[in-house]
């Protein structure tokens, strides 16, 4: 990030692509107008995004700090700033700020087990993680990944799911809501197919990211297996706003999300008030 925070640096539209059936799901790679630049990120760290007259909006990075020469954001379309985005052109440049945030804290992770559980649209942050540890995975023990949709076609990065699918170092668990023709993987919502799979909680840590709804069921059901608050993370991405704690919409009691977050562990969640 540059000296002034407040100042989006440039990126230039590199490779943009359609991530789901219904259209509203986008993923865009960036790179920087300054090959000199330097970019240091980590998963679970997001940026903000700029477009002029348009406006500006937070998103987590999707790619990992594994792949050069790009970054990732997948955009779910729902307001000015994330349709500007959806109808950019290869070669447009807009502006970005970032890294901002804390991440998920892999050093803890390191010589565990771990299952990462992703809903829907929120496993942006969640790529990043997965092929971060792909690429450092000689320091990881056991990993399971649990992602759900509602259908097969809101999955993201399918490409690369069925490439996760081949791989004999990691379980991974597919799920949607309900059978649909042609689906031969798991059905039921994600907390249902927690509860089939039974990850055990011993040298195990949680990372949970989707739907509010989804989590806290995904949270009772770890909690039923025997994991802890302090072994289970989540991101409060959906709270972000100016970034960099100016602003203070996203302050929870002694908290700014964007400054100490987005990533917390429940143990800390916990002691909050229950507004988040």
């Amino acid at each position: 990030m540059k000296d002034n925070p407040y100042i989006p640096i440039p990126v230039r539209l590199k490779r943009t692509e359609i991530e789901s059936d219904d259209k509203t799901l986008r993923t865009l790679d960036f790179t920087l107008c300054d090959e000199n630049q330097a970019f240091d990120f980590m998963p679970g760290q997001f940026c903000q995004l700029s477009i002029l007259g348009k406006g500006e909006a937070p998103f987590g990075i999707a790619s990992s700090p594994s792949e050069k020469g790009f970054l990732r954001f997948t955009v779910n379309r729902v307001g000015g700033v994330t349709t500007a985005l959806h109808y950019l052109k290869e070669g447009a440049v807009i502006g970005m700020r970032g890294p901002l945030g804390n991440y998920y804290p892999v050093e803890k992770f390191k010589g565990q087990n771990l299952v990462i559980i992703g809903g829907g649209f929120a496993f942006t942050t969640l790529r990043s993680l997965v092929l971060y540890i792909f690429a450092n995975r000689k320091h990881f023990n056991d990993i399971t990944i649990i992602y759900g949709a509602r259908r097969p076609g809101l999955l993201l990065y399918q490409n690369e799911l069925t490439e996760w699918e081949k791989r004999d170092d990691i379980k991974l668990f597919l799920t949607i809501d309900e059978k649909v023709p042609g689906w031969d993987k798991k059905v039921g919502f994600v907390p249902v197919v927690i509860g089939e799979v039974a990850p055990k909680p011993k040298d195990t840590w949680a990372v949970v990211c989707g739907p509010p709804i989804m989590i806290k069921f995904t949270l009772l059901r770890l909690f039923e297996l025997g994991f802890s608050a302090e072994r289970i993370y989540t991101s409060l991405e959906r709270r972000m706003k100016c970034g960099i704690g100016k602003c203070g919409r996203c302050n929870i009691g002694s908290k700014y999300v964007c400054v100490d977050g987005p990533v917390f562990s429940l143990a800390e969640l916990q002691k909050l008030p229950e507004q988040y």
